[in-house]
């Protein structure tokens, strides 16, 4: 029999270690003198302690460690355990080196001023398809598409000041907010990319999708505040569900007002909505508070752009605007209203 000073010598554990693993019931010496405490081991326990020892240098859970002293009589199942343990150590380790690699990205990131966002390709192309229809055009104030950084999402914006469209998208976002205005050209490339996509956004935005490479510089334009016309901290007087193709062809074939802005002709319908999604039209001279007046192409490129099923309208009078949403999802536009 061996003292406990001469187990921790054998064995190279440490003799509050070998306390600790009786207090667990992992190696309970074979005598314990029940006047003084001391405990006394045997030659096949020392070899259990330089097993424990052994184990507990590469991490192997206490439990474990009792399981394998107790499977000490058949070495292949404690080699299996070993290589168990073996191959969650390297898994760990892969796992530890994608995310050192991760953390090296956003400091260079963070560094650079520059913001990753990775996404399915579709989503981003279903996005921008149900905001592009109310960008400006290439000569207008605004000809681009406002994309703004959040929490895991990506908000994209377009406006031609008569009307907006927003559309927001999950997707991984990596290094400061970012909120730059692209121009249409990229937008469209965009739109035509597959696969996953990395965008960067910094002083020179650089997509990557499919071995394809497209960038461009973003336009140096203020982007007005849209969120001051969302947040008006109101509810709609009217909201309602309608078909979008039946709506849709009603629109089309209402009788149009013609109006002129700029030296650009086009023609405005007038419609009141009822709670339970069916559309009022109006002439001119049966305009009153109840109804709104807006641009009929503006009104069809929304309802295209909402896709087909059906959409949520919100009037709220005269003077505030249109806006149509897809249901379920954080995707809609507001078009802005006309005076008959």
């Amino acid at each position: 029999m061996r003292g406990i000073g001469e187990v921790a010598r054998a064995s190279g554990l440490a003799v509050s270690a070998l306390r600790f693993y009786d207090n667990q019931g992992v190696l309970v010496p074979a005598e314990v003198d029940p006047a003084s405490g001391y405990r006394r081991y045997t030659d096949e326990q020392v070899r259990a302690a330089r097993l424990i020892a052994g184990l507990r240098r590469v991490g192997l859970p206490v439990a474990e460690i009792a399981e394998a002293v107790r499977e000490m009589g058949d070495p292949g199942l404690v080699r299996d355990r070993l290589d168990r343990h073996r191959r969650r150590l390297e898994d760990g380790l892969a796992d530890a080196k994608r995310e050192l690699l991760r953390i090296h990205a956003l400091l260079d990131l963070e560094e650079n001023l520059m913001t990753r966002i990775t996404l399915p390709a579709a989503a981003l192309a279903a996005s921008l398809d149900a905001v592009r229809f109310a960008a400006a055009d290439p000569a207008g104030l605004l000809p681009g598409v406002l994309f703004e950084t959040g929490d895991g999402r990506l908000t994209l914006v377009a406006t031609d000041r008569f009307r907006m469209a927003l559309a927001e998208v999950a997707a991984v976002v990596e290094g400061p907010p970012a909120r730059l205005l692209l121009p249409l050209d990229f937008v469209e490339q965009l739109r035509g990319v597959d696969g996953v996509v990395t965008l960067d956004l910094a002083a020179e935005v650089r997509a990557e999708a499919g071995g394809k490479v497209i960038g461009c510089k973003p336009l140096p334009v203020d982007f007005p505040d849209y969120r001051r016309l969302l947040d008006h901290g109101r509810e709609p007087a009217v909201r309602a569900t309608v078909d979008t193709a039946a709506l849709r062809e009603l629109v089309a074939a209402a009788p149009g007002t013609p109006r002129e802005h700029d030296g650009t002709a086009y023609e405005i319908v007038i419609f009141g909505l009822d709670l339970d999604g069916s559309v009022r039209l109006a002439t001119e001279s049966e305009w009153s508070a109840e109804h709104v007046a807006v641009n009929r192409e503006f009104l069809l490129e929304a309802l295209d752009a909402g896709g087909a099923g059906q959409l949520v309208l919100e009037l709220d009078g005269p003077i505030h605007p249109l806006a149509v949403r897809v249901p379920g999802e954080s995707r809609f536009s507001v078009l802005m209203p006309v005076r008959p």
